[in-house]
């Protein structure tokens, strides 16, 4: 097993509506998206952002698009119209998501290596 940011292995999009973020996850194969709805639970995403969000997190599963949706209520500090915050609709908080680190086979992590675009210097967690 390697551990490899999710970056490597989907693209992702986010957005708002009034204090929740929506943040879409897409996997670029099925095997991919298996791991993914293996690893990337509504606890590890919540515990991913910490204190920035404040309600429960909820995940919705397409696997027919091999993709997760998360829906994080209190992540907007309010909202658009009220939140002091740089990121009030939430749109980068899809790139804060691919920094998420999980597991994955050698094969897979060999296989997707330069798969999206993994920050310069970046090295996985605990190394």
């Amino acid at each position: 097993m390697r551990r490899v940011p999710l970056v490597q292995l989907a693209h992702a999009r986010s957005g708002d509506k009034g204090d929740s973020a929506n943040i879409g996850v897409v996997a670029y194969d099925e095997e991919i998206y298996r791991i993914i709805e293996k690893e990337v639970t509504s606890d590890r995403v919540k515990h991913h952002f910490g204190s920035w969000v404040v309600g429960p997190v909820k995940r919705y599963e397409l696997p027919n698009l091999c993709a997760l949706n998360f829906v994080l209520r209190g992540a907007l500090d309010g909202g658009g119209t009220v939140s002091l915050r740089s990121d009030a609709q939430g749109k980068v908080l899809s790139a804060g998501l691919l920094r998420m680190e999980i597991d994955v086979p050698d094969s897979v992590a060999e296989r997707t290596a330069g798969w999206g675009r993994v920050p310069d210097g970046w090295t996985p967690e605990g190394s």
